[in-house]
């Protein structure tokens, strides 16, 4: 597991695809809703920065995989939520290069993209939930309601920055 001060890198990263193209297809639905294709353009830039943001988790995501023990339930679980992703951010990359010349006027093909996108994370979401919350992947060992602080030096040969554990 690839952390950062104490907490997994990929898990701190994710929120941003998350939110960026969960707020794309908002603004597309209030673009269909108001017929103001304002909307639609700040969209097509949320996918854009949605798509980076979601190849930048994928690589901690993919390190953090390749930890977990094969045979395990967590390895396949894993492995199906790690390759929905890949095809929400592909989905996303459709949506956003059909949108490319007219941004502000996306054609069925890039709301259906885009939308498919959303309800498929919605899914890979609830398995990185399943991850963490019931398979414990990430969790640190001695987790617990009064826990001291990540930031804590639990052993002084280990530097509480960028580490594997």
């Amino acid at each position: 597991m690839v952390k950062l001060f104490g907490h997994p890198i990929h898990q701190m990263l994710i929120v941003f695809p998350l939110g960026l193209l969960a707020t794309a297809v908002i603004f597309d639905i209030l673009t269909l809703w108001s017929g103001n294709p304002r909307w639609s353009d700040d969209a097509f830039y949320m996918i854009g920065a949605g798509i980076i943001g979601g190849l930048a988790s994928a690589v901690f995501g993919l390190m953090d995989w390749l930890s977990i023990p094969a045979g395990t339930r967590a390895k396949s679980v894993g492995a199906w939520h790690g390759i929905g992703n890949v095809i929400v951010v592909l989905l996303f990359a459709a949506s956003f290069m059909l949108r490319w010349d007219t941004p502000a006027s996306p054609d069925a093909g890039a709301l259906v993209c885009s939308f498919l996108g959303v309800g498929l994370a919605l899914v890979t979401g609830w398995l990185g939930g399943e991850l963490v919350d019931r398979l414990a992947v990430g969790v640190d060992e001695g987790a617990n309601m009064n826990a001291p602080s990540s930031l804590t030096v639990k052993n002084p040969r280990r530097s509480p920055s960028v580490h594997r554990a």
